[in-house]
């Protein structure tokens, strides 16, 4: 199992766009043995410390192995709408784990 931790924030204004992709890219982890377990949009009363900008979303997300992991980043069908995650993500910071 490996588990893939996301920062992401979007460019200004992009939000529509921003749930546009997610609509269509949360339901293909299911493809590759993956599973969203949190999709968390914090706001400033949720946050009790910070040394970094706080994200527009974080999502954990799960998979069976690095292989599904990297099939999922490699689907055909998600990259022809890698557009919308180009025009409304300004950027992310991707953490991967394991259970320990």
């Amino acid at each position: 199992m490996i588990y893939i931790t996301q920062l992401i924030y979007l460019i200004e204004g992009q939000e529509a766009i921003f749930n546009q992709f997610e609509a269509l890219a949360i339901p293909s982890i299911l493809k590759y043995k993956g599973r969203l377990m949190l999709r968390i949009r914090p706001d400033k009363n949720s946050v009790i410390e910070k040394n970094i900008e706080t994200p527009y979303e974080i999502h954990l997300v799960e998979f069976d192995s690095q292989e599904d992991f990297d099939n999922f980043k490699n689907d055909k069908e998600r990259k022809k709408f890698l557009h919308l995650k180009e025009k409304s993500i300004r950027s992310s910071l991707l953490i991967q784990g394991r259970k320990v």
